[in-house]
């Protein structure tokens, strides 16, 4: 490519003017031949001009003298634009003043978008997201536009709500359609060239996600050392709409970050959390999944977690007795018994089981009523 620049002085002003082309777009890797020419009358000889891109001086090695009033420059295998405004590729005389320049955008066409995602909160819009393609930078301005239309019968329509903090993503928020196939697809544009993603076909019932639950409480349950009782409220933006939730219920130690997640938790709005640390402070969150609205048969998309709230369990309070030691040797017996049942709960029952912890506290029952009944727990295995 040759770019031309000139340099025409009527009488005392120097007007700078581009010939051709004006403000290039090339290829990275593509080669640029500049020149620089200086209208006779001037007096300026090519070989006290230079060239300097972005501020820096080229060096004479890149030069060509074309004639006494033209100076060629020639740049090979171009890097990348370094700035998003271009490149400033600028011809000087011998004392740094300009006398003509260009702008030059290097970079390259856009590879096609992926990672094409979609989501509804509450079905009142179904927002998308995507990835560019390849390694994501063409350096030079690049134009996204999303693209839908309904499956069967509709017109193509572009996304007009673009994130403004979320650079690859656009929502529609009007004229929604439910019951009926959307296809979705990513245009990318710039002056090298065109790119247009895969085409995705959805139904907004089938990518709902919804606001995390609200009123979630945490409490102990009585002095059970080991437990606490976690209950929340469906999300009521979606109260008016057939569908099955299914929840899922987090917590973890106050000094760590490592979440251990109840994943079996059904659509019970409580749940009680078992074979906790005695005296200790826990933090709980919960999400909500809106499954199955208006019969629709995907799995649905989780909700953000609600904020944490945090509870402790109570302290371990030691069995003590004054009487005699063989009412500490019993006190004794009973918390063996008591270690040994809680360990074959957590190992044949986790979660949110609501029949293992019905036969926990049904065993606690019996274990205070009579010392019998304590002997013939202790005899299972």
């Amino acid at each position: 490519l040759v770019l031309l620049l000139i340099l025409s002085p009527p009488r005392s002003v120097l007007y700078v003017a581009i010939v051709y082309p004006q403000d290039p777009v090339l290829r990275m890797g593509s080669n640029l031949t500049a020149s620089c020419w200086v209208h006779p009358e001037l007096g300026v000889h090519a070989n006290s001009l230079f060239w300097t891109l972005n501020g820096h001086q080229l060096p004479s090695s890149l030069y060509r003298v074309l004639s006494p009033t033209n100076l060629s420059v020639t740049l090979a295998g171009l890097n990348a634009s370094r700035q998003t405004s271009g490149d400033n590729l600028v011809c000087h005389n011998h004392k740094g003043h300009i006398l003509a320049g260009s702008c030059l955008y290097v970079g390259m066409p856009p590879e096609k978008p992926v990672n094409l995602t979609c989501w509804s909160r509450n079905t009142k819009d179904l927002t998308c997201s995507w990835a560019p393609g390849g390694k994501g930078e063409t350096n030079i301005s690049t134009l996204y536009k999303l693209k839908y239309k309904l499956r069967w019968y509709g017109t193509e329509k572009e996304c007009e709500d673009y994130s403004h903090t979320q650079p690859y993503s656009c929502s529609i928020t009007q004229d929604l359609h439910l019951f009926t196939p959307y296809e979705i697809w990513v245009e990318a544009s710039n002056r090298l060239g065109r790119a247009t993603s895969d085409v995705i076909i959805l139904d907004i019932l089938d990518v709902v996600t919804t606001d995390p639950p609200s009123g979630v409480t945490v409490s102990r349950l009585g002095q059970l050392e080991d437990q606490l009782s976690v209950r929340w409220e469906a999300p009521p933006a979606l109260k008016d709409f057939l569908f099955k939730a299914k929840y899922q219920i987090r917590y973890r130690l106050e000094e760590s970050q490592d979440w251990k997640v109840m994943n079996d938790v059904g659509n019970q709005t409580s749940c009680r959390l078992a074979g906790l640390r005695p005296g200790t402070v826990y933090f709980v969150q919960v999400r909500c999944n809106p499954v199955g609205i208006y019969g629709s048969r995907k799995a649905g998309i989780w909700s953000e977690w609600s904020h944490p709230t945090a509870a402790s369990t109570p302290h371990s309070e030691r069995l003590m007795s004054c009487d005699s030691k063989s009412s500490g040797d019993s006190n004794s017996t009973l918390r063996r018994e008591l270690k040994q049942f809680l360990g074959w709960v957590k190992k044949h029952a986790y979660g949110c089981s609501s029949m293992s912890m019905k036969l926990y506290d049904q065993w606690r029952v019996d274990m205070q009523k009579s010392p019998k009944t304590r002997n013939q727990v202790g005899k299972h295995p």
